[in-house]
């Protein structure tokens, strides 16, 4: 069988040559050898042998030994002697020591040099991918240039020059066709650390994309003077972004636009022609809403702070340019402001107002059994609820115009009767459905809440532990969904309910909502960081919009 010789200077040669080429330490590289030629010597010598091998960082020479360890009662004879045996080639060899027998050099045969390239493939390939992720771990949020590697059904390969992206085909914007060799930019979304190694997953909708690229284009965005606070898109088609100014001397929407438009161009060309509307960034809610609906015209805004649901009422001519194609515009707007924005024109304003007003009207006409006029009064004054008339101040009640103090008391006892008996009958029905009292005890369940859930057959403290918030928030077919619970409110509850039922400690509930908010500010944290420095002070929001 023909035999390898490697030379000891070639040995360092090769290990310099594929540090260099690979990008990873020397050290490593040699190592690997080590573990090469430690592995054939094993083969040579028998696997169950403690055999070791070790390069000269220097000299480049060879070294290969046997280890033997010494103990006091012998368990293995292949690697183990006695002290007494151990005197005999060591005199002043104690329990523990470790005695090492000099092996000659082996000659590496086809198969032993072929294992042995296995396996210093391998380290370098983990010691590279290592590398890798040690490089881009810190760049999330980043944009980078690469170069389309390969596309397979829709994923795009990017090579990023030391190492490769992965594109999936919903990170890639609609409609754009990249081929092999096409230069690409894109975000670095995420950097994790898989089975096959470190994956660098790439994205061309996500939001940041879009910011980043105004701030590569948009020198103002750069230096912190202007601040993209929001960006909604529908990749490929258009975009709205939300910029404020710190420097009253400057339009920040003027500043991104460019001159002639060409700052936004810039970002428009990258982006295969997506349409991005400028909007200016305003505290007042009202006020941002507008803007966020350009380039339609606002004729009035209601907004619901609690639900963040809002009623946009607009001329009949803006009604389908506020709306947009398939609805894009006030979608857009609707995740830019994180608002539920509902158009509708002034007519249809005015039929669902009226409505409103009678459904009121014909509340207070039954519970506090009361005329027309009276409930009518109740509802221009703002009344919406039984509890508000229950529980105002008397002299409140006895403002209202053709109110006195004593029909105000009236009322405010008419109403807590009609609570009282609406709670008994509830309390009734609850115990008629099986809900037990300890789920009624709950903190948090109004006796309606806990009649729906024993409609739908959560009836003890157990069932309601064993839910999961969207049982109780989803739009569809939640159980609570018509009484505005929001998932941080169920998820709590639920909670809560574990603990109350002995599924998990106090202590266990208080760790895991601690982690959760450390994590989630370590989220935030790193948003932050990647955004365009600290808001030092607002500017009032110029009036015009730009778009492109």
């Amino acid at each position: 069988m023909e035999a390898f010789a490697i030379t000891r200077t070639d040995m360092l040669n090769v290990a310099d040559a594929v540090a260099r080429e690979k990008g990873i330490e020397r050290e490593l590289v040699l190592e690997a050898m080590e573990q090469a030629i430690q592995k054939a010597g094993r083969s040579k010598y028998g696997h169950e042998h403690d055999i070791r091998a070790s390069i000269d960082r220097k000299s480049g020479e060879i070294l290969l030994a046997r280890y033997l360890t010494v103990v006091e009662e012998i368990e293995d004879e292949i690697t183990q002697l006695t002290v007494d045996q151990a005197k005999a080639k060591k005199p002043d060899a104690a329990v523990g020591d470790e005695l090492v027998d000099p092996l000659p050099p082996i000659d590496f045969g086809r198969i032993a040099a072929q294992t042995a390239k296995q396996v210093i493939v391998q380290r370098v390939r983990e010691a590279e991918r290592e590398r890798q992720y040690e490089e881009y771990k810190d760049r999330v949020g980043e944009v980078v240039n690469g170069i389309v590697k390969r596309v397979e059904f829709g994923n795009v390969t990017v090579d990023l020059g030391r190492a490769e992206g992965m594109m999936r085909r919903d990170e890639s914007i609609p409609r754009e066709h990249l081929k092999r060799g096409d230069r690409v930019r894109a975000l670095i979304m995420d950097v994790r650390q898989e089975q096959r190694g470190p994956q660098i997953f790439l994205s061309r909708t996500h939001p940041v994309f879009m910011q980043r690229l105004f701030r590569q284009e948009v020198p103002e965005i750069y230096d912190g003077v202007i601040e993209v606070r929001r960006v909604a898109r529908d990749p490929g088609s258009r975009a709205k972004i939300a910029v404020i100014s710190y420097d009253g001397s400057i339009d920040p929407v003027g500043a991104c636009v460019g001159m002639r438009g060409s700052r936004v161009q810039a970002v428009v060309a990258e982006l295969q022609g997506e349409k991005i509307d400028i909007i200016p960034w305003s505290e007042d809610e009202a006020t941002f809403i507008v803007n966020a609906l350009a380039p339609a015209e606002v004729a009035k805004v209601v907004l619901d702070e609690e639900t963040r649901k809002v009623d946009v009422v607009v001329p009949d001519d803006q009604l389908s340019l506020a709306i947009g194609r398939r609805g894009q515009n006030v979608r857009l707007a609707s995740i830019l402001t994180e608002f539920d924005i509902d158009i509708m024109t002034e007519e249809q304003e005015s039929e669902k107002r009226e409505l409103e007003f009678k459904q009121r009207s014909e509340k207070f006409m039954t519970a506090l059994d009361v005329d027309d006029v009276i409930a009518r009064l109740l509802v221009t004054e703002g009344f919406t609820e039984i509890d508000e008339v229950a529980f105002v101040p008397v002299d409140e009640l006895a403002a209202i115009e053709g109110f006195d103090e004593e029909v105000g008391q009236e009322l405010r006892n008419r109403a807590r009767s009609f609570l009282d008996e609406e709670r008994a009958r509830l309390d009734k029905e609850r115990v008629e459905l099986g809900v037990t009292d300890d789920l009624a005890g709950t903190e948090g369940l109004t006796p309606e809440m806990l009649v729906a859930l024993g409609q739908d057959g959560v009836k003890t403290l157990e069932d309601f532990a064993g839910l999961v918030a969207d049982e109780l928030t989803a739009s569809e077919d939640g159980i609570l969904r018509t009484f505005g619970m929001d998932e941080d409110t169920a998820t709590d509850l639920i909670m809560n309910a574990r603990v109350a039922v002995g599924w998990i400690t106090q202590e266990e509930l208080d760790a895991q909502r601690a982690a959760e908010a450390a994590a989630e500010a370590g989220e935030e944290a790193g948003e932050e960081a990647g955004e365009e420095g600290e808001a030092a002070g607002a500017a009032p929001a110029p009036e015009p919009a730009g778009a492109a």
